[in-house]
């Protein structure tokens, strides 16, 4: 994460959420990453975890962004999400 965080209640929601449902929570880290007006956070997961945190045909990672970017409107911002391996 960076030091600097223009979202960090969106940063926190999503970190507490994706740790609640995977095996591995230690393994668990969020990105913010900021350009040209874009706010992306990228989130990586142990292994053997993505399957989990997206969930059968994507419902468990919509519902994820869907409370992340309503957690990110508090911080006036608007962003993406993604699960990366």
């Amino acid at each position: 994460m960076s030091d600097a965080q223009s979202a960090p209640t969106a940063v926190a929601v999503l970190t507490h959420i994706v740790k609640s449902i995977v095996d591995q929570p230690d393994d668990v880290t969020v990105d913010e990453v900021v350009g040209e007006g874009k706010h992306r956070l990228d989130v990586r997961v142990g292994d053997g975890d993505l399957g989990r945190v997206i969930g059968r045909r994507g419902r468990t990672a919509a519902s994820i962004r869907l409370v992340t970017r309503a957690a990110a409107s508090k911080d006036g911002v608007q962003l993406d999400i993604e699960f990366l391996d």
